[in-house]
């Protein structure tokens, strides 16, 4: 019985166990390197506001939801600078700023009145 629960001991591990040293030779845990509560949080908060932008997209007309998509890589995970849309529509920078301005305001608008 002894020597069963002493293998289940063996497999876990703690998160103070010692797992390697820094630079400058201090011990280094498994809680010192796992992201804090806070930031879980703000992913999961980015997440969430992601999931609303992408169910109200189709409100905006397809230029505006053609900036947006690329300006804040929704669907491919990709940013892109206003400088680089213009260059792909064929449209000055200034112009993509305006469309990404109005479309931002639609979205803002229609978020914070279903919340």
């Amino acid at each position: 019985m002894h020597l069963r629960n002493t293998r289940k001991i063996k497999q876990e591990v703690s998160l103070y166990d010692p797992i390697g040293y820094d630079k400058e030779g201090n011990e280094i845990s498994l809680i010192d390197i796992l992201t804090n509560d806070n930031e879980i949080v703000d992913l999961v908060e980015m997440k969430l506001q992601g999931e609303k932008i992408k169910d109200k997209i189709e409100l905006l007309s397809s230029r505006e939801q053609e900036v947006i998509k690329m300006r804040y890589g929704l669907f491919n995970g990709l940013k892109q600078t206003q400088r680089e849309i213009a260059k792909k529509l064929g449209i000055s920078r200034s112009y993509v700023s305006r469309i990404e301005k109005k479309a931002l305001k639609k979205l803002i608008s229609e978020i914070s009145l279903k919340t």
